[in-house]
């Protein structure tokens, strides 16, 4: 196994971070941080909603669930 590579983590969690985009129509999705627009975009209202960044994706994933129950997020 290579340098940074833990038994308990799969190929899923190996990136350099998670975060969550909400889209135009409400929906969410995780997707990979080096996807995610800067912080500035959303600060300036031009660019989409977003959370985090998040150390792996089970982590993204778990607040996805969780801004689809406070209703910030339409689940899918």
């Amino acid at each position: 196994m290579g340098p940074g590579f833990e038994e308990s983590q799969g190929p899923d969690e190996i990136a350099a971070g998670w975060c969550i985009l909400r889209d135009p129509e409400g929906y969410c999705e995780v997707v990979e941080a080096a996807a995610c627009p800067p912080l500035e975009e959303q600060a300036t209202g031009q660019g989409r909603d977003r959370w985090g960044p998040y150390g792996s994706r089970s982590e993204a994933i778990a607040k996805r669930v969780g801004l689809i129950r406070a209703g910030k997020c339409k689940p899918r």
